[in-house]
């Protein structure tokens, strides 16, 4: 794997709040065109690092390179065009309540452009398309729409400016099955359409399967291992373990595709 491959180079990153630390001397690298999971049990960090890469939260060791760049060495104007090639859908979609959809997508855009209403509607209204939302959507409220169209408007908001990165912390929590597994289709979709790199933080094991290219594992303040869910299963950690071969990990490979869980197979 070259330099041109990875799109996203942690290393050494240090976080903590006071004498809490969560995080101490992590590595990750992020390849260029991926869906990468990334798990951890509570209390791991996963949205402190995902922060962190962000510029929302500011490590206390270790360096960060997006799209080859150190975050740390940039200079005000260029740290904000770099953020310029990342969307972030945050936790319940993070839309601004007193803002419409279509004012909430526009967000962004105000932020960088200068443009007028009419263009402005325009662009709003495709990316509320992109996501699956009825025209309709972009006059309502947040306090209007259902929980999965909430995660569809806040995805709409983080495609705003294409981005050829996407952060998705936990986009299916809270959502029915169904809807999950509709969230988990898009994302897919999106990301296959648009060549997206998704950095991808969930606890659902069925997104796991169905979406994510390799896992990335937070366990003992870093990341442990990364892989695909084949390598994962091989990976003798505790946690790793109880988490894929647990219980709900059976049933999610069972869906998967009834890989053999028992621990009696080949080499088990």
């Amino acid at each position: 794997m070259t330099d041109r491959d990875v799109i996203i180079r942690v290393r050494g990153l240090r976080n903590q709040f006071g004498a809490q630390v969560v995080h101490d001397n992590l590595d990750l690298d992020v390849r260029r065109g991926e869906i990468i999971g990334i798990v951890g049990g509570s209390g791991t960090g996963k949205s402190v690092l995902m922060r962190s890469i962000i510029g929302l939260q500011e490590p206390a060791a270790g360096t960060i390179e997006i799209h080859g760049r150190s975050t740390a060495s940039l200079s005000e104007r260029d740290a904000k065009e770099l953020r310029r090639t990342w969307g972030v859908l945050f936790q319940n979609g993070a839309l601004f309540t007193s803002l419409t959809v279509a004012e909430n997508v526009q967000v962004p855009l105000r932020e960088y452009y200068r443009m007028d209403d009419h263009l402005l509607d325009e662009i709003a209204a495709f990316k509320i398309a992109m996501v699956g939302l009825d025209r309709d959507a972009g006059p309502k409220y947040p306090s209007d729409l259902s929980g999965g169209m909430r995660k569809r408007a806040g995805l709409a908001r983080a495609l705003a400016l294409d981005p050829s990165i996407l952060f998705l912390d936990e986009p299916t929590a809270g959502l029915d099955p169904i809807g999950a597994t509709a969230i988990d289709d898009l994302v897919r979709q999106l990301q296959q359409t648009l060549g997206l790199t998704v950095f991808l933080i969930t606890h659902d094991l069925d997104t796991l399967h169905s979406v994510c290219d390799r896992v990335a594992v937070l366990a003992d303040k870093r990341v442990i291992t990364v892989g695909t869910i084949d390598e994962l299963l091989a990976y003798p950690h505790p946690w790793v373990q109880e988490y894929f071969k647990g219980p709900r990990g059976r049933a999610a490979l069972q869906i998967a595709g009834g890989a053999d869980t028992s621990g009696h197979g080949e080499g088990g």
